[in-house]
């Protein structure tokens, strides 16, 4: 099945200094990790609620509640996106700590099509590569 709508979750730490402009326009603009949707694609993001990541379980609680109610879509027709402030090592922070016990709960809710990351900076990328920012995949 195709996806019908993608979810963008972000930290919370850095949604604090961070717009979430760049991932938006990716979406939008269909590049970077969201090149491969189609525009009809539907988008929401949210933070993880702080560390732990503990509250993305009702929030995706809240999110499935409607999902079926206003939209008719499925849970394995939505891929749920960890923005690259969480996945990787970065300008933001280095890759959340919390991150395999998010994706835990992700699954417990029932949604398994998950994406780590969203945008690929340049500049973070080159710093990988430099070994500056760790690599983590």
């Amino acid at each position: 099945m195709k996806t019908k709508y993608v979810v963008i979750i972000q930290c919370d730490m850095a949604k604090n200094r961070c717009s979430g402009m760049r991932c938006t326009n990716a979406f939008y603009e269909k590049t970077d990790a969201f090149k491969n949707y189609a525009k009809d694609t539907k988008y929401i993001s949210f933070t993880c609620g702080g560390c732990s990541g503990k509250l993305v379980s009702s929030k995706l609680a809240n999110f499935s509640r409607w999902l079926k109610k206003y939209d008719g879509i499925e849970k394995d027709e939505v891929t749920i996106h960890l923005s690259s402030c969480m996945s990787t090592d970065n300008s933001h922070y280095d890759r959340c700590p919390n991150i395999d016990y998010i994706k835990q709960i992700i699954n417990k809710k029932g949604y398994t099509n998950m994406v780590e990351g969203s945008i690929f900076s340049k500049k973070s990328e080159k710093l990988r590569e430099e070994g500056i920012y760790k690599k983590y995949q």
